[in-house]
């Protein structure tokens, strides 16, 4: 049998790129599905198309989504891994948020996740093996100024317990990863002082690192794990367990 092969969503940069990089090292071939473009290119000039295959590609259209899954079909014969990584953030209090925002966030993550989980579990179900890798968030348990977020990230852990409900009669696994406060660089980008209250929040006093989430979705891929399904597993630095602001 050759390379496994895993879908990453999101792939191009931040926890989706630390995704890439430890599939791309534990000899599976990544198939890379982004938006955007130039971080795209950047991941085929480092890694080259025998290890990775880079698509521009709307999630949360339909017809791309099922468009894509053909060509996976047809091109590989076969999906051993997908990982559902993309997400967007438009984060306000909720009397300030516009509809459009709430629909935009629901769309993408929610939504596209759902069509994703929909074309991956008729491959994976006919060929009786797969895993199947949602990136949910800690939010889900409930974020200040993130009624949108929180909202479809919880209806991706329900949608996790569900399809592992399911397919697991079928050897397909589905699990999610929540993660907590994680060192990116749009965390990078809130004010100091604000930065600096989120860490200390923290029952670790620490962020966490796009690798500490890349690490728990190996675990979660690998074929050595054969019965975890329909789980969320926190990678938080212990936020989850109640500490606040």
């Amino acid at each position: 049998m050759g390379k496994r092969i895993a879908l990453v969503t999101g792939a191009a940069k931040g926890i989706g790129k630390a995704i890439t990089d430890k599939l791309i090292s534990e000899n599976y071939l990544v198939l890379a599905i982004d938006v955007d473009v130039r971080n795209g290119k950047k991941l085929i000039i480092q890694y080259g198309n025998e290890k990775i295959q880079f698509a521009k590609a709307d999630i949360s259209n339909e017809k791309t989504v099922k468009f894509l899954f053909e060509k996976i079909v047809k091109k590989f014969g076969q999906l051993d891994v997908v990982v559902n990584n993309a997400g967007i953030i438009r984060d306000n209090m909720i009397w300030k948020m516009p509809a459009d925002d709430f629909d935009a966030v629901l769309q993408i993550n929610l939504k596209g996740v759902w069509l994703m989980c929909r074309e991956a579990a008729k491959i994976m179900k006919e060929q009786k093996s797969g895993r199947i890798i949602n990136i949910a968030s800690r939010a889900w348990l409930g974020n200040r100024g993130q009624s949108n977020y929180a909202a479809s990230k919880a209806g991706v852990v329900a949608l996790t317990r569900v399809l592992a409900l399911e397919l697991g009669k079928y050897n397909v696994l589905v699990n999610a990863v929540a993660p907590g406060l994680i060192d990116t660089p749009l965390t990078r980008k809130l004010e100091e002082t604000v930065l600096q209250s989120l860490i200390e929040a923290q029952p670790t006093k620490t962020m966490g690192k796009p690798e500490d989430i890349a690490n728990v979705v190996s675990f979660l891929a690998s074929e050595n794990t054969q019965f975890i399904t329909g789980q969320t597993i926190y990678v938080d630095g212990g936020k989850s367990i109640g500490a606040g602001i």
